[in-house]
């Protein structure tokens, strides 16, 4: 058996499609067949029918009304699919044998561009990268706004998977054998779709050159000129067509900006919260008041991306303060800007052909409020913003064009009429008369045959299918003129007639309907077309109004919040007073949040080690002033009474516990590869947040690593950047005056009676103890547990003290018969003690040992004694005692890796 022809055509188009899902029209409905039906019933939740395509079995179908396409089309792209739509290329009506179709679309998540279900806010890029010669070529569009962004760097997946997260695109391209372990870590970290696409993407065929004005590919890396090749490539292959909006190729180098990486981004919560990934609670949620969408994606960017260029900053930063110092201009700025729709994604839609005449009335009363903003703009003095009143377009031509000639309240649809307005088309105009008169004369018909025939009850109607009409009920045919009636349809209760007169006239209002929707249709292309020849003009003003309304919703944020405007310096101090976190002082009652003071640089206070109980605000204190030289960097004012920022390359931060078991990495393992991360990219002019560095692992390794940790930072000449350092390690605290740039701070505690208030105070000093049952015991954890552990601390702080007493010590002579662990102290080792043998003893606390006449012999902390045989003896009571019957394998593993340790170090 042979495929229907139709089926057959169906599945030629399928074949251009594969990876997507065919939306085939079919009349008023896109129709999905075979294992595009079951998909598509399935994710939409269709029923799934059968139609006959020439085989024994039933093809599998499913459809949707093509009115309504575009709500699907939307839940099939948020579940990652794609789809091609394929339409009816000649009117069925006039076709010999099978219409003609084709696909005139596929919409990828990538490239979907419907405003109505994208997010107002936020950017739908598409992105590509491609690794040459060790080196990586990066760009990402917005077809929506015509952005085309482009990079490279020396390769390394962390670039990758920092501009990834800055991006955030919802569709990747990547060459079919692109590295899989990159994918991989792309897949885990972010929510994308992947589309594989052969390596001749990728060659060059001057598409670049063609679509971008002044582009020179000698300017750049044959990496970049190859990925936006690519792209550039899948955008005209989806959309199939050139996308007039997409006409600037806009470089930007990694160095350019401060860098936050994506763990650091995540950590500090920038632009959603680690908890439900929401907008609120994020430091974004504080700074967006902007009015416009266009607005919303910009001032996102800035967060995205802060300033490392000190003048900029400082025009951004002088720009908020004028506008604050202007209360009453700024205001009117607000009011108009709230009346601007987005015309980034209205231009967008004007290139791509898909705008209605609605957009365009959108488009003309946006227009309308720019000359105002010019108005205002013109009576501010900063660089900045006497700027962008010199650069800003009216578009007065646009305006006016558009309201000469689109309706203020036009139809929907493109082919139902109702878009010119009167007076602007003389055609038009005739027709228009034409078709009222007409319906006149119909609507005068209906009395006029009721008097003749008597019929009360006789209506003049009309529809689609048969036209005008006369209708009779059937108990009154006997009084139809017959000799002026001709029956055109009979219906159950009544009858359809037309007279030659009613027939003439139908022709009259169908012929100058038809050819009104025709011509109107015609117009409204043409004024497309005229105005997608300024979508550079419009651009550029959509760009300086999202600029204004980022300012503007700084110098809001600033006035409601009482912000300092910060100080930037080339320098390497930041000096905090009365800094505060902009995001939880917002969630807290007004006035309760306890502000602190911060000073650190790259010399004397390059560390500041953080002490303190949980729960008392360190990571709170570190985390706000990352945020606050953040927000200073964006051109923002900051939470504090006074703020003085060095500029910043790099902020970094390893705050909280997680895991990647997926990737087999513990909490651990990856508290380590980010701390190595951080100790192998950060620079004298970066800034660092550790918290509880070595928490994951045993106490003596912790220690050591976090030790060892700050030593690295501190001592390293090319690092020795500026760094907070919170821990739980007391020992650390001897740190300061021992490494030059570590200072001690600690969050202050006050006792009442057997409870404690944490104050929330960073203050100078290291602090005594954690208070960890305390916290344990206001989280709720049962009295009996609570009293347990202070027993418990008891009996271990007391066998501690029972320890040694000398520790961080050089060598020292002592006799062997004369000293053992356990008889060991202060008062019994003396001069004569000392001899040959070698026995090691650890005191932070040591005195001087001095003669039985009192004269000084030597320093404790430079005694060494040695216990081998000692150890060895426990070592191998220890063995003795296991008890192998009762301890799991695992548990067995390790022991068996301590034995080893300490039989190494004896």
């Amino acid at each position: 058996m042979a495929l229907t022809p139709m089926m057959q055509q169906y599945l030629e188009i399928k074949e251009k499609c594969k990876d997507s899902i065919l939306f085939f029209r079919l009349g008023d409905f896109y129709e999905m067949f075979f294992e595009d039906a079951k998909t598509a019933s399935r994710e939409l939740e269709l029923v799934l029918t059968g139609r006959d395509c020439g085989l024994e079995e039933r093809a599998p179908m499913c459809g949707i009304p093509y009115h309504s396409a575009d709500s699907y089309i939307s839940r099939l792209i948020s579940k990652g699919y794609k789809i091609a739509i394929c339409e009816q290329l000649e009117d069925p009506s006039q076709a010999k044998g099978i219409v003609k179709r084709d696909i005139i679309k596929i919409v990828t998540p990538g490239t979907y561009t419907d405003p109505s279900f994208l997010d107002e806010n936020k950017n739908n890029y598409i992105m590509s990268f491609y690794v040459e010669n060790n080196h990586v070529g990066i760009c990402f569009c917005d077809i929506s706004t015509g952005e085309f962004y482009g990079t490279d760097h020396t390769f390394s997946e962390n670039i990758i998977i920092d501009e990834i997260s800055k991006y955030n695109p919802s569709e990747v391209l990547i060459l079919e054998d692109s590295n899989d372990e990159i994918i991989e870590s792309i897949r885990n970290r972010f929510n994308v779709v992947f589309t594989k696409v052969d390596k001749d993407y990728f060659e060059d065929e001057n598409l670049l050159e063609n679509q971008f004005e002044d582009f020179i590919k000698d300017n750049y890396d044959v990496s970049l000129i190859k990925v936006s090749n690519c792209l550039l490539k899948y955008i005209f292959q989806t959309q199939k067509t050139s996308l007039s909006n997409i006409n600037r190729f806009q470089y930007y180098s990694i160095v350019d900006f401060l860098s936050i990486d994506i763990n650091s981004k995540r950590n500090l919560e920038l632009t959603e919260t680690l908890r439900d990934k929401s907008k609120k609670g994020s430091l974004l949620w504080v700074l967006d008041k902007t009015s416009t969408a266009m607005g919303g994606r910009q001032i996102r960017k800035w967060l995205e991306q802060p300033l490392i260029n000190r003048e900029k900053i400082e025009g951004r930063l002088n720009s908020v303060e004028e506008l604050l110092n202007n209360i009453s201009l700024h205001e009117d700025i607000k009011v108009a800007l709230k009346d601007i729709y987005d015309i980034e994604r209205i231009v967008g839609k004007i290139s791509s052909k898909n705008v209605n005449a609605k957009e365009l009335i959108s488009l003309k009363n946006s227009l309308e409020k720019i000359p105002g903003i010019k108005k205002l703009l013109m009576n501010f003095n900063t660089p900045l913003l006497k700027s962008m009143w010199e650069n800003l377009d009216e578009l007065y031509d646009i305006y006016d064009l558009l309201e000469r000639a689109i309706n203020n309240s036009p139809s929907l649809s493109l082919k139902e009429g109702n878009i010119i307005k009167d007076a602007y088309d003389e055609e038009v105009d005739s027709l228009r008369k034409a078709k009222a008169h007409g319906k006149e004369w119909i609507a005068q018909l209906e009395n006029k045959e009721r008097e003749i025939t008597g019929i009360k009850s006789l209506k003049v109607g009309y529809n689609k299918v048969f036209g005008y009409y006369i209708e009779v009920t059937k108990t009154n045919l006997a009084s139809v003129p017959e000799d002026r009636y001709i029956r055109k349809q009979t219906l159950a209760n009544c009858e359809r007639y037309i007279t030659p007169e009613l027939k003439e006239m139908e022709d009259k209002i169908l012929h100058a309907e038809d050819k009104l929707i025709s011509l109107e249709y015609n117009l409204f292309v043409i004024i497309r077309d005229n105005i997608e020849k300024e979508v550079e003009r419009m651009k550029k003003s959509a760009h300086i109004i999202a600029t204004i309304d980022c300012l503007s919703s700084l110098a809001t944020v600033a006035l409601e919040n009482n912000y300092y405007k910060p100080i930037i310096n080339d320098g390497d101090e930041i000096k905090i007073v009365e800094g505060r976190h902009p995001v939880i002082e917002k969630m807290i009652p007004i006035g309760a949040f306890v502000s602190n003071d911060t000073v650190i640089n790259t010399k004397d206070d390059s560390l500041i080690l953080i002490t303190g109980p949980n729960m008392a605000g360190k990571s709170t204190y570190m985390r706000q002033v990352a945020l606050i030289t953040i927000m200073a960097q964006v051109g923002s004012f900051v939470p504090a009474k006074e703020a003085k920022i060095s500029l910043c390359d790099k902020i970094f931060t390893r705050i909280g516990a997680s895991d990647d078991l997926a990737s087999g990495k513990s909490t651990f393992m990856v508290e380590m590869w980010e701390v190595s991360n951080i100790l192998n990219n950060a620079t004298n002019k970066s800034l660092i947040l550790l918290d509880e560095v070595g928490r994951g692992t045993s106490t003596f390794d912790g220690l050591s690593i976090a030790w060892a940790v700050i030593e690295y930072i501190c001592k390293n000449a090319n690092l020795k950047c500026k760094t907070l350092f919170a821990t739980h390690y007391h020992e650390l605290t001897q740190l300061e005056g021992k490494v030059t740039g570590v200072k001690n701070y600690s969050v202050s505690v006050k006792e009442v009676g057997k409870e404690i208030v944490f104050l929330r105070k960073i203050i100078r000093g290291g602090a005594d103890q954690s208070y960890g049952i305390e916290v344990a015991k206001l989280a709720g954890l049962p009295e009996d547990v609570i009293n347990r552990a202070k027993d418990i601390l008891s009996s271990i702080e007391k066998d501690k003290s029972m320890d040694l007493k000398i520790e961080n010590i050089d060598k020292v002579n002592v006799s062997k018969e004369n000293v053992s662990k356990e008889n060991v102290s202060k008062e019994n080792v003396n001069s004569k003690d000392l001899n040959s043998k070698d026995i090691y003893i650890n005191d932070a606390h040591s005195k001087d040992i001095r003669n039985e006449d009192g004269s000084k012999e030597v320093a404790l902390d430079s005694i060494q004694l040695d216990f081998t045989h000692i150890q060895k003896d426990n070592l191998i009571k220890e063995i003795v005692s296991m008890d192998i019957m009762n301890i799991t394998p695992m548990e067995g593993f390790n022991k068996l890796y301590e034995l080893i340790k300490k039989a190494k170090s004896i």
